[in-house]
Parts: C-alpha cells; structure tokens; sequence
C-alpha cells in the first residue's frame, strides 16, 4: 500500500516565509524532541535565506544551529536548501568551494541535500549533487516549476531525466510561487512518474490557495512526498498546514501514519513562538491570487513593499507588479526564485522609480546577460542586452568553469578570525557580513536584534510604550525612555537610550516619538541616520540614487575627472548591487559618502562641477 511521507518545514521555510527568517535557535530546540517522535520523512531545518539571517540579525552561527538540531532530533533526517552553485549566497562560487560547503554540511548533521538552479540549468546542478553523492547523502535533483511561452510539462519532463542520469536519489518539483494548478498538477506529476523511476516530491507554496488540492492531485498521479508547515506557520506564502494533510489522508490508501494528537501538540508551542515574533509579520499575509498574473513569490512581494514604503511610493505598487512580467520577458522568462526573483524585482522597481525603463540596470542584470549566472531558458531582448553590455562577449560556458579555486585565497584573506573550516565557509558565503560577525564574536560583542518588550512595558502613568523597536530606513534600533522634562515646557526634552546608547530629544509631547504601529516606521525617537545631513540635490553635477540603499564600493576620489555614465559608487538594494554613474562629465568636487554608509534617493552623494 502507498504511503505518503511528510517534510515538515516549519524550522526553515515556515518563518522564512511569515517572519522573515528571525525564528531562533533557542525557540526550536525545546520541542526537538517530540517533533523527532512524529515519525516525519525528513525535517528542512537549514539553507535558503536561514545562514544569511543567522549572522546578518540574530547573530548566531548558522554552523552550531545545526549541530545543536542534529543533536536534538537524532532520529529524524535533516534536510536543507542548496541554490546549486550559488550555494547559499548570490553569486556561483568556485568547484572547490561547492565541494568544501557541502562536504561540511554532510559532516554537521544535513543528511538531504535538495539542490536548484535559479535558471533550471543542469550544468549549475552537477558538481553540487557530486558532492553529495561523495558524502554519502541523499542528493534530490530539483525541479524549479514555472509558466512562460519556453516552459511546459514536456519541459520539466525532460530535465527530471536529465537530473535521473546524474545520479539524483529522488527529484522535488520546487513550486515557490504557488503557481500550480490542480489539473495541471494531476499532468505534470503523471508525465514525471512515466518519465524517471524516482521518488518525487512537490515542494508548493499557498499563496494562491489552491496548494492543498494541488498536492492531492499530485498524490493520485504518483507523488509520495509531500512537503507541509506545522498549521500556526502555514498558510498565505508559506504552505499547506501538516496537520490538514495528516487528516485528509487518514484511513485511504495514502494514510501518511502521523499521529494527529502528537502534531497538534507541536502546532500549539508554536503557535506561542510566532506571537514572540509578530514585529516581523509580513504585511502581505493570507490568501493572493495576483502570483497566479505576476508570478511574484511571496518574500519578493514583501521585498518590494518595504522598498516602496522607503520612498514613499506605496502607492506605485501595481506599476512594479506591472512591470515584473516586462522584465522578465525581456531576460528571457527566468523561473522567480532566488536570485533570479531579486534580480528582476529590483530591475522592476528601478524601471518604474526612475521613469525610463533601463535607464539605470543592476549590476546582477549586467551579469545575467553575460550569461554569468547560466543559460537564460528563452530569448533575451537584444536591445536591453545591448543597453546593459554593449559588445561586451556573451559566454556560452558552464559560468564556475572561468572561476579560479577559491579556498585558499579565502583562508589567506580572513586569517586568524576564522577558527575553523565552517568560518572560512561563512566568509564566503557572505565577506561583509561573515567579517563583521567573526569580528564580533572575536571580540565578544555579538548582539542579536531585539525583540519587542511584553506588552506590559509602558509608561504606568501614560499608558504609552517606554520601550519599543523603531525600524528606519532599513535599519532596526532599540528604543528605551529613560526620562523626560516637565509636561509645562514649551520643548519638553526626553532622554533615551538608542542600543543601550544615551541620547536626547527635544520633543512638543511623547506622541512625537510614539511608533506607528508595530515594528513600523517612525522618525522622531530613530538616532541621526548615516549622510541624513547631505545636501538635497539641486545641480546637474550631484549625483543621486534611485532608491534606499547602502554604499559597498566607492570607485573615484575628490579631483578625479569624470566622463558621463562613469561608475562613481557601488550601492546595494535588495541584495542587488547597482552602480551610480555620473550624470555629467567634469571634476569630482566632493564626495559625500564612504564603505557602508546607508542612503536614499535625493541625497547628493557625489558632487561634480
């Protein structure tokens, strides 16, 4: 009799998907231990956006969760993420650093490796799955679903054989949008299970609703494997609730066995985990079927959204959800998935913010259309190419085979911060963010972002909030109310702490720095925002970005002659990088920025006379 087997996700992409990656190591590991009781196929407790997080806000090391997680569920497959060749960064990396990351992986506790290519190309998949297959583990070959005029079933067909003939143990249909159909589903699963003698698994998101009939249909036409969230982190841009399935299937022929009983108790701890967390609820929660018209996951929706509302442009929403289809029919019809998904996201966003399309381009789109991230799977737009590259040569190569061995340059260049492979690993994936937190921990001084206080912390006799989380610009600081003047002064002064650090204002009353709403935007209590005192660009010669973003790279010095369309900076926005050029030819008069400082549109960065 079939059976259908289970991947809970709730320890990855649970949270990645409703509370932007934040969940702690401390919040899971108390109920490891039921939850290795379940009986579950596997657990996805690691990859995707959670190495990125752990060091970027909740200052752990991403290497000692997993070891922790594999002491705590010994009984239980581990499984994680791997973006193929990006690993889990934003740019492919050496063979060499392929083979170390995964062998250290395996060596840590990962024991399912599901591995993709942003661009479904094969030859991004091979020394990855490889590598697995060295380690000993189960390499699941992955199949990242999406509709366009140079995608069909005969399409995903084709590559789950492909994947087949390189060894792959089992194949995943990667649906990260939501995009399947249940009739289509019922098709495409029918075709695979005709096409490749593997075990096959349907990873979907909910975001349109329709996952859970999906997945059915997927289980009459041969799909074993299903992967489901615990029901406190399902639903909207997660995915189909654990318990819902378990039930569904109970006494046919597909009974998954789960106990019932056992996973509502798992679904109540982690109903009161979320509530810790709710600063980092999504505003784009719940049911949306305009993925099913702009294909636009759910992470990249909230990205986009927080972009805007920086600007101010909310209301230009619809233009970007317009705009993303453009985009992405003139790169070729990219599956949206990272990074893929950023790419074209952040490409939209300047289309619309600058009000000419290309007028500024990214540097990954640039990349892209070199062909450094793999083969586009349909034609690219020979005018934005042309736009973004010139004559520059397009490859034709698997994009690692022009990259140098890495890992001895990387050991030499992060030193003695690093005390063991898994930190030279960290370095690479993320070098300013790796850095900083090796830094940190070297010095003892790691501080993860805080939570929001109980709710009983307010002022007794005002009724208002003494401390809170204020999120500018990008950046979260916390808040604390030490102390105020007298409610008679005309400018009552207010002393606070900003990250345990004293400061004071000068206020008309304590609405002025009240926080709109939780977790929300809020001028009046937020510390000086880095260049907030650059002049307001008013001259041909200043130079501006087209959106919130911070510098990574200045390329000119004061005195420096200039050409118009000249690189000057090097900013990042969305995790894409983009570079500021100059609107004008002349002389760099000053220049207004350093490595690291945040700015928003508006401000003069550079000046050029």
């Amino acid at each position: 009799m079939p059976k259908v087997n289970i991947t809970e996700l709730v320890l990855r992409d649970g949270h990645q998907s409703l509370l932007a990656t934040r969940m702690r190591t401390a919040d899971m590991l108390p109920i490891c231990e039921r939850m290795d009781r379940i009986g579950y196929w596997s657990m996805e407790v690691w990859g995707g956006a959670t190495f990125d997080a752990c060091l970027r806000f909740l200052k752990e090391d991403p290497w000692e969760r997993l070891r922790q997680l594999r002491a705590a569920l010994p009984n239980t497959r581990l499984q994680m993420l791997l973006r193929g060749q990006n690993l889990l960064g934003y740019r492919h990396y050496s063979d060499d650093v392929v083979r170390a990351f995964v062998a250290k992986s395996a060596a840590n506790g990962i024991d399912v490796f599901r591995v993709f290519d942003a661009l479904n190309d094969i030859r991004n998949l091979q020394v990855a799955l490889e590598a697995v297959k060295t380690a000993g583990k189960h390499a699941q070959g992955t199949i990242c679903y999406t509709t366009s005029p140079v995608h069909g079933i005969e399409t995903f067909a084709n590559m789950a054989k492909e994947l087949a003939a390189l060894g792959c143990d089992s194949i995943a249909v990667k649906d990260m949008a939501g995009l399947l159909t249940p009739m289509i589903a019922a098709d495409l699963f029918k075709q695979l299970r005709a096409a490749v003698d593997l075990p096959i698994h349907l990873h979907m998101h909910a975001t349109a609703g329709v996952a859970e009939m999906c997945q059915l249909k997927a289980i009459e036409n041969g799909c074993l494997h299903i992967d489901t969230a615990i029901s406190s982190f399902a639903g909207g841009a997660s995915h189909p609730p654990t318990e819902s399935m378990v039930a569904a299937l109970a006494g046919t022929e597909f009974d998954t066995g789960l106990d019932l009983n056992h996973l509502q108790e798992i679904g109540f701890y982690f109903r009161e985990v979320r509530k810790k967390y709710h600063q980092f609820e999504s505003e784009f929660t719940g049911l949306d079927t305009r993925v099913q018209i702009y294909q636009v996951p759910g992470g990249m929706i909230s990205n986009l959204y927080t972009q805007l509302r920086e600007q101010g442009e909310l209301s230009r929403m619809n233009e970007v959800f317009l705009e993303i289809p453009r985009v992405r029919k003139d790169l070729g019809y990219p599956p949206l998935v990272t990074p893929t998904s950023q790419i074209v996201g952040t490409q939209a966003v300047l289309n619309v913010m600058t009000g000419t399309r290309y007028k500024t381009i990214t540097n990954e789109v640039k990349l892209y259309l070199q062909g450094r991230y793999g083969r586009a799977p349909g034609q690219v737009n020979p005018i934005v190419r042309q736009q973004a590259i010139g004559n520059e040569d397009v490859i034709d190569v698997r994009p690692a085979d022009l990259l140098e061995p890495e890992m001895d340059n990387l050991r030499k260049e992060i030193g003695d911060l690093a005390k063991s492979e898994e930190d030279v690993l960290t370095f690479a994936m993320f070098p300013e963010i790796g850095r900083d937190y090796l830094d940190k921990r070297a010095a003892n001084a790691l501080v993860p972002e805080p939570l929001d206080p109980p709710k009983s912390a307010q002022d007794s006799t005002a009724g208002r909030p003494v401390e809170f989380n204020v999120t500018l610009h990008g950046e979260t600081y916390h808040i604390r109310v030490t102390g105020s003047g007298h409610k008679h002064q005309d400018q009552r002064p207010f002393y606070l702490t900003v990250d345990g650090m004293p400061e004071e204002i000068l206020v008309e009353s304590l609405e002025e720095i009240q926080p709109a709403g939780n977790g929300s935007d809020s001028g009046g209590a937020a510390r000086p925002h880095k260049g907030s005192k650059r002049p307001r660009a008013s001259k041909p010669g200043d130079v501006t970005t087209s959106m919130p973003g911070t510098i990574v790279e200045v390329l000119v010095q004061v005195g420096a002659t200039v050409k118009a369309g000249d690189p000057l900076l090097v900013a990042e926005a969305m995790k894409m990088e983009t570079e500021i050029q100059a609107p004008i030819a002349g002389t760099v008069k000053a220049i207004n920025v350093a490595k690291g400082d945040t700015v928003n549109p508006d401000e003069t960065l550079v000046e050029i006379e």
